[in-house]
């Protein structure tokens, strides 16, 4: 071969590599230049609104009867407990008992001969009759005014001798003290004798009921007398009663960093027995027209704590400051307006300017 056929041979080479370089790099490009397809996140949304938050502190207690009252035997003697006048039949523990009723009665003829009632009063009518005999000879000069005194004095003394006596015998008999319910109640036989000072049973009156709390100190100076409490325990879970703080002691417990407070409320329906476990809430705070929302919602990480909002389907990130909270809603203070619309579902895997599509 000649130099020149050489010569246009390697031209012809290199123009081939070109060529195949050229074809290649248009591939390339063609392939960078394909639009790329974003898939669309399926959301929920809701709009944001005003509305009132309120935290609440909340403590338990036992509940107890607001009147109690134990009666014991007044004297020794013969004990013998009547009927109930509502059942025509001896009391029982559980029954509801209104003040007054007469309730049993202590049998004793010693005693009753040692008071000697019936002297008493004879004294007390002699006395008298001497007394006014006195008087009448006293306005004619016939004794001395000290004579008179004498004589009233007697009529005094034979007074409070035939009262003491009439309360003697009253203790002889014993009615109920206050309306309630028979809570404790020992068994004795029938015409037995007992001991003055023997327990007879105690009544309790759970209409009205008070439980005592410890509170929180930080909580002291937001709570105070007369603020609402809600009372409900676990085995009237659908029943909720209403009571009031009506006592609250200015001392913290050193040790438990609590203080004192003491909760009343009505029981119409006794619900509440005495002794029972009961849980309370208690308002310790309230705002109203602010921005809330679920407090499941807001990603929280090195950049702060953050929601998306959607405007034109597309996410976009929003950095909030948040304030007062309970259990389930926040505050929110800065980052979002009215009616913004608020991811609520499908947030976990987005990102700033992600296209989402909302479901209905």
């Amino acid at each position: 071969m000649t130099i020149e056929t050489n010569a246009m041979l390697v031209k012809s080479y290199l123009l081939l590599l070109f060529l195949i370089a050229a074809l290649l790099t248009s591939c390339d490009q063609s392939e960078d230049e394909s639009p790329s397809i974003e898939i669309a996140a399926p959301v929920s949304v809701i709009q944001v609104e005003t509305d009132q938050l309120s935290r609440h502190t909340i403590a338990t207690g036992n509940a107890m009867a607001d009147k109690e009252m134990e009666m014991k035997a007044p004297l020794s003697g013969e004990f013998h407990l009547l009927n109930h006048p509502s059942y025509n039949r001896p009391y029982k523990l559980g029954d509801y008992v209104k003040e007054g009723q007469p309730f049993m009665e202590i049998i004793d003829e010693e005693y009753v001969n040692g008071i000697a009632l019936e002297t008493k009063r004879m004294n007390l009518q002699l006395a008298e009759k001497t007394y006014d005999r006195q008087k009448s000879v006293y306005e004619k000069g016939g004794v001395t005014e000290r004579e008179l005194q004498d004589a009233e004095l007697q009529v005094t003394t034979a007074k409070n001798d035939l009262e003491n006596a009439q309360l003697r015998l009253k203790k002889m008999k014993m009615s109920i003290p206050i309306s309630g319910v028979i809570v404790e109640f020992p068994n004795y036989t029938p015409n037995s004798i007992i001991e003055q000072g023997a327990p007879l049973g105690k009544i309790m009156n759970y209409y009205q009921m008070y439980i005592d709390v410890n509170l929180p100190e930080s909580t002291i100076n937001e709570i105070k007398i007369g603020q609402p409490v809600q009372l409900t325990n676990y085995s009237i879970p659908d029943d909720t009663l209403t009571g009031r703080i009506t006592e609250i002691s200015p001392a913290i417990d050193v040790e438990t960093r609590t203080y004192l407070a003491k909760v009343r409320f009505s029981n119409p329906k006794l619900l509440i027995r005495p002794g029972m476990f009961v849980k309370t809430l208690i308002k310790v705070n309230e705002k109203r027209d602010i921005i809330t929302i679920p407090k499941e919602i807001i990603i929280s990480d090195q950049k702060g704590k953050r929601v998306f909002v959607v405007e034109d389907n597309t996410a976009f990130e929003r950095l909030i400051e948040t304030g007062m909270e309970n259990e389930d809603q926040i505050e929110v203070v800065s980052g979002l307006e009215v009616n913004d619309r608020l991811v609520v579902k499908g947030f976990e895997t987005l990102r700033d300017k992600s296209k989402v599509k909302i479901l209905q």
